[in-house]
């Protein structure tokens, strides 16, 4: 399988349409025609369906677009690596993290990096544990955030010293807001809004002491602003970790749960990581940042 002929692939899943495809590309249709038709010849499967009007990818296809994608990303970072390796130190340094403040503190041992070395440039992926985890593993990311349990076998980590709390976001006219924390009992009967990480989700109904068909699930989400519209709108009391929403001016309030249920928080990355002189060195920079933020 050729690099070129993903790029085709990618082009037609792109625009829909042989004809588009072939245009973007440069390309007549019936040589494109034939790229394709050798593509799912060579895999053994069907990659899409020729409509009238457009074509649709299979599940097959979905499949391969998504990891055409991966590999034709790092395929362009292993070459700009590469390329700037016999010059003064500069690269892009690839993070993923969920929705947390402790992202603050890494973006300001960053801004250090950027001061001492100003070719690095720093790209930050926003996503849950499975997305950040997914990527680390597919070469697309040089370092991940996670909070909670890590898997300490499969990553090298570095303990940071931030914690984040878990709490509740509701209205200021809900009966709850008067109290200065929310206790699982309070809760029971509750509409609730909950994160999609299965993780999150799990380490909750432990503190709530119920199982997921004794409560009142009634949305999910994955980032924190929407499901602050959806609070707003009436819709239930959303979980979700403190310092994430600015509640100033809005009908919204934030409460801690107690008992306190905190979530730990590691820079991971692959243990066969091999790094580049950029991820060398904001890794130094942030063990120093840290070890700052300790004394």
């Amino acid at each position: 399988m050729e690099l070129r002929v993903l790029q085709y692939f990618l082009a037609v899943a792109r625009e829909e349409n042989i004809s588009a495809a072939a245009q973007s590309l440069h390309l007549t249709q019936p040589t494109l025609s034939r790229q394709l038709r050798e593509l799912e010849e060579e895999l053994g499967v069907r990659l899409m369906v020729r409509g009238s009007r457009k074509i649709t990818l299979t599940e097959e296809g979905m499949l391969l677009r998504k990891r055409a994608e991966e590999i034709l990303e790092l395929v362009g970072r292993t070459e700009k690596e590469v390329q700037r390796s016999g010059e003064a130190v500069a690269g892009d340094l690839y993070i993923g993290t969920g929705e947390t403040d402790g992202v603050r503190h890494i973006a300001r041992a960053a801004c250090k990096l950027q001061e001492d070395y100003p070719g690095i440039h720093i790209h930050i992926a926003s996503g849950d544990a499975v997305d950040v985890c997914e990527r680390l593993d597919g070469g697309l990311l040089d370092f991940g955030i996670l909070l909670g349990d890590i898997d300490k076998l499969k990553y090298s980590y570095m303990e940071l010293p931030m914690r984040d709390t878990w709490g509740v976001l509701m209205r200021r006219d809900c009966p709850l807001a008067a109290k200065e924390t929310v206790t699982p009992q309070d809760l029971w009967d509750k509409p609730l809004i909950l994160s999609r990480q299965v993780d999150n989700k799990s380490g909750l109904y432990r503190w709530l002491g119920k199982e997921p068909e004794e409560l009142r699930p009634v949305a999910t989400y994955n980032l924190i602003y929407n499901a602050s519209l959806m609070v707003e709108e009436g819709m239930g009391c959303a979980f979700t970790l403190d310092k994430l929403v600015n509640t100033a001016g809005r009908d919204l309030c934030f409460r801690p749960l107690e008992p306190r249920l905190e979530l730990g928080m590691y820079l991971v990355w692959k243990k066969s990581q091999l790094f580049s002189r950029a991820a060398e060195l904001f890794l130094g920079h942030l063990g120093e940042y840290m070890t700052g933020l300790r004394i």
